[in-house]
């Protein structure tokens, strides 16, 4: 391999990591880094989004119209659950753990009872392309530019709408916020719902890359919350840049000794920051900004 079929191996190997962590973690961002909520059954979010949008593929809708609808079950469900279970659990985080471990338990076996151990797929579209002998999956460019899209969608909802201006002031100072008229209960349900369906998100745009089980969250939770972790609260300020340091970081080690060395650096990745930085990029941003 030549110099420049090396780099653009070592360039589309980074834009795939950076890809999968933008996409796994956004949805864990929001509940757990602006909400306070440490979301165990993050995973079981992706898992409904999958399952979902693999089922309407083979009833026969098309894949983007399949994904939205996997995104909008699993937001619908993320906004249920939080009616039902987790907003007498704000002020209670420990208890948050253990709630939606639960949950995640509950989901998996119950997915595994009912529908199986295994989902037929559909199969990656695109096809793939060749260079310098490498082939390359097409599907993985779209990926990329879905984690960018997404990453811009979210910026402007947080940033240009009430909702976001309001969902910012509920979760910082909810009692102001509440004096002031807002309906803290319904913006605390629907960030919890976007966060939801952000992970449902996930699940949909890779459900054609991967098989389908009910154990499936768990190959995205661990990376979910190493970018989280060390992006800290804010989702631009620290998941965004996080996302590009850690994916450099898996993509130069498993190009040099394979992918568990590229999971291994994550996760000492994650221990230098945490030991260098406790809050994480958006700390150490926003201290060097002040």
């Amino acid at each position: 391999m030549d110099f420049l079929s090396g780099l653009f191996s070592f360039l589309y190997q980074t834009g795939d990591a950076f890809a999968f962590l933008v996409l796994s973690a956004c949805g864990l961002a929001v509940i757990f880094g602006m909400m306070g909520i440490i979301n165990l059954a993050h995973g079981e979010f992706i898992l409904c989004g999958a399952y979902v949008t693999t089922s309407a593929v083979r009833m026969g809708l098309p894949l983007p119209i399949a994904i939205l609808v996997g995104t909008l079950v699993a937001g619908l469900v993320g906004m249920l659950l939080e009616r039902v279970i987790i907003r007498h659990l704000y002020a209670r985080p420990l208890d948050s753990i253990v709630v939606t471990w639960g949950i995640s338990m509950i989901v998996t076996q119950g997915t595994l009872i009912i529908l199986g151990s295994t989902m037929p797929g559909t199969g990656t579209p695109f096809g793939s392309f060749t260079v310098a002998g490498y082939g390359y999956s097409v599907y993985r460019f779209v990926l990329m530019l879905a984690a960018v899209a997404t990453l811009a969608v979210l910026w402007l909802i947080f940033t240009r709408t009430r909702f976001g201006i309001l969902a910012r002031a509920t979760i910082q100072v909810p009692h102001i916020a509440e004096a002031l008229g807002v309906n803290t209960s319904l913006i605390y349900s629907l960030t919890f719902g976007l966060g939801a369906a952000l992970a449902g998100l996930c699940g949909g745009l890779y459900a054609p890359t991967m098989t389908l089980v009910p154990t499936m969250g768990s190959a995205f939770v661990v990376e979910a919350f190493v970018t989280v972790v060390v992006g800290g609260a804010d989702i631009f300020l620290g998941t965004a840049p996080a996302a590009a340091i850690l994916a450099v970081v898996k993509a130069g080690l498993t190009s040099w000794q394979g992918q568990l060395a590229g999971q291994i650096g994550l996760l000492v990745a994650v221990i230098v920051v945490i030991r260098i930085l406790p809050r994480g990029l958006t700390g150490f941003i926003l201290r060097e900004r002040t």
